[in-house]
């Protein structure tokens, strides 16, 4: 039987279309872990529209069964709530975020005195070296995942520990007072160690996932007090065909001075003194930030096992191909400047410096260089292949390349097509198909309901691309969605790339 209605909303189609707009009336409703039977939930205090001045953007309510009373106002937020951790009767972490700035501001508020909220912490947080990590919490006697503390009352945190280095996973008791954070243990220097469990009240004893550049990932139970950990697992390599494949992470600068890097893989028993250059692949996924400094933060992956799955593009190494992988592509728009209004500017000059770092290092062809990506990776190849000519060929899975038809906003673009014509236009390589001068390979799913990629952008892409007399193909993959799983697609797939590479890059004729 219905005992109490929350909220009784009518169809949200009216929505206004900025990333931090939302609904009015009750949003995330739920239930608070760390008491019996009280609803939390969050409403906002602007419309719901972020372009509408005002003090206060969210409220967050609480109310106790039997949910007869005026509902109890928790804390008011500038920004919008992106969610609570519960702790006990006087402690819980609030988060609340802004898109356009990327700020996330974090409150510990007692709930047994509402109102009381103040400001832990502030950040960037897109900002991974300066990242406080996120409570550890374990289930109370409902089951409900609650912080958990040490004995002087210190809230238990983990996170990734980004450093330029690499990423060191640590376990660090932060206190609530002053936000300052202590750390109890790090992954050790060339392991990659994180925890899945707390086994004991004084967090000394913690089950991890352990792997190394070499070691494949296993479970091992480690007692902070003693020296080596005791193995519960010993899974093998599941791939030890590729365990002479060399990488390592290359940095170079933009020509604007924006630091980037990518991770360069080597095929098993390359020698670039006996075998010269070889014919590379990059593949890439453009990203947006709205500072430079966070936008050029380096993180090393030395320290991690890497095996591929699926339909990997690293896979390519095991035909004699070099891999460029996740080279950066930064959008940035700093000082309050919209990041795509110079997109095509910014990714060709991070693509012309990740060219000339490939082929500076004396490993990369410049005439025998591909690119590639999936979904926003794909719209990111096929604008390189309209814009410039540092590249063969490209490879451009489950894509979208005419923004026109994603008129209400797309990846971190919150403006319509309407407010920022030119932007749209200027950004689909739709509009520039009878530039593309180099073979590109378009492959898709038949039932992609991603809304951004239904594949309609590749069918027009390639009638827009075939009426202009380029090399094209286009693939479609039965059944699949946005990603590709069954064995007979990722097989299919694999065996298309490694063609398509072989006859455009690896065997073509100089330029």
């Amino acid at each position: 039987r219905v005992v109490h209605r929350v909220a009784d909303l009518p169809l949200r189609d009216n929505i206004p279309t900025p990333f931090d707009a939302t609904a009015p009336g009750p949003r995330s409703v739920g239930w608070r872990a760390d008491a019996p039977a009280t609803l939390v939930w969050a409403e906002a205090q602007d419309g719901g529209d972020p372009r509408t001045p005002a003090e206060v953007r969210d409220r967050v309510f609480m109310l106790a069964a039997p949910f007869n009373t005026t509902p109890t106002p928790l804390i008011d937020l500038k920004e919008r709530y992106s969610g609570i951790t519960w702790g006990d009767e006087d402690t819980a972490l609030v988060y609340s975020r802004w898109f356009n700035n990327r700020h996330e501001t974090r409150f510990v508020v007692d709930p047994s005195n509402p109102g009381s909220g103040r400001v832990l912490l502030e950040r960037n947080y897109q900002d991974r070296y300066n990242d406080p990590g996120r409570p550890v919490t374990e289930p109370n006697a409902a089951g409900y995942p609650v912080a958990r503390f040490t004995a002087d009352g210190r809230m238990l945190m983990t996170g990734d520990g980004a450093t330029r280095e690499g990423e060191y996973p640590f376990l660090a008791a932060m206190d609530l007072t002053t936000g300052e954070s202590e750390r109890l243990w790090t992954s050790a220097t060339g392991d990659y160690e994180t925890i899945v469990g707390i086994l004991d009240d004084e967090a000394r004893r913690l089950v991890t996932r352990r792997e190394t550049r070499n070691d494949p990932p296993n479970l091992y139970v480690r007692n902070l007090d003693a020296q080596a950990p005791d193995a519960l697992t010993q899974f093998p390599d599941p791939a030890p065909q590729l365990a002479g494949v060399t990488r390592q992470l290359i940095t170079y600068t933009r020509a604007d001075g924006v630091p980037l890097s990518g991770t360069l893989y080597l095929p098993a028993g390359y020698d670039k003194d006996r075998d010269g250059p070889l014919p590379l692949v990059m593949w890439a996924y453009p990203a947006e930030f709205t500072d430079a400094a966070v936008a050029g933060q380096v993180v090393d992956t030395a320290n991690r096992f890497v095996r591929p799955g699926g339909s990997s593009h690293l896979f390519l190494l095991t035909q004699g191909y070099a891999v460029l992988d996740d080279p950066s592509m930064p959008i940035i728009g700093a000082d309050g400047a919209e990041p795509n209004d110079t997109y095509i500017e910014q990714l060709r000059a991070s693509a012309e410096a990740a060219v000339e770092a490939v082929v500076g290092m004396g490993v990369a062809d410049r005439d025998r260089i591909a690119v590639g990506g999936h979904s926003y990776g794909a719209f990111m190849t096929a604008n390189l292949l309209a814009h410039t000519d540092l590249f063969r060929t490209g490879i451009a899975r489950s894509g979208a390349y005419n923004r026109t038809l994603t008129p209400f906003g797309f990846q971190a673009e919150q403006r319509t097509y309407w407010e920022a014509t030119d932007t749209y236009t200027e950004m689909s390589p739709f509009t520039y198909a009878n530039r593309v001068n180099e073979p590109i390979l378009l492959i898709h799913g038949e039932a992609d309901d991603n809304s951004g990629t239904f594949p309609v952008q590749s069918e027009r892409f390639y009638a827009a691309l075939k009426g202009h007399g380029a090399t094209v193909r286009y693939v479609v993959l039965p059944l699949e969605a946005h990603g590709y799983r069954a064995r007979e697609s990722v097989g299919h797939t694999l065996w298309e790339m490694t063609r398509w590479l072989d006859e455009y890059v690896k065997n073509a004729p100089a330029r």
